[in-house]
């Protein structure tokens, strides 16, 4: 490991930032850090519940989150609290930066869902992310998101996403 890496069992703070500003902070467990991709468990961080239409994200949800220092998405395995896989939601950012005991996490506005049964992958947000401004800002940075996002669906589509995690 890294001197930037984490020990499995310890806590670390998930910070996610959007826009500049911090949009959640919560703890995690570290369950696994090979210095290149980091991978922590969470129980559902907000308030109540979060129905999505496609998903209810709620108390008693546990999200076992994987986070690339090399790529630019975050990968979330999502469990309801029975242990039933709910799915996969995927936030593109940044790479992660890991450090002094907390993996920060910038939002690119994409995300993409994949069922537990794979049957629907839905892109997400997209009018978010061409109202951000981040192509006039950094076209190399939203060229590396829709690339990623794309990469996601592609994968998953093709029924190999689970091989990002396994």
């Amino acid at each position: 490991m890294t001197s930037n890496s984490a020990e499995p069992g310890s806590l670390l703070t998930v910070t996610l930032v959007k826009g500049g500003r911090t949009k959640i902070g919560y703890p995690a467990s570290v369950v696994s850090d090979d210095g290149v991709r980091l991978t922590v468990s969470a129980p559902w961080a907000a308030d109540g519940v979060r129905d999505f239409g496609f998903v209810r994200f709620e108390p008693g949800d546990v999200f076992t989150e994987h986070y690339w220092r090399d790529r630019w998405y975050a990968v979330k395995e999502v469990r309801a609290a029975d242990a039933s896989l709910k799915g996969w939601y995927c936030d593109i950012t940044r790479p992660a930066v890991v450090r002094d005991g907390a993996v920060l996490v910038e939002d690119l506005d994409l995300d993409l869902w994949v069922s537990a049964d794979g049957a629907d992958v839905l892109r997400l947000d997209e009018d978010e992310f061409a109202e951000s401004g981040l192509a006039e800002r950094d076209p190399e940075a939203a060229d590396r998101a829709v690339q990623a996002l794309d990469e996601l669906e592609a994968l998953a589509k093709l029924g190999k996403f689970t091989a990002l995690i396994d």
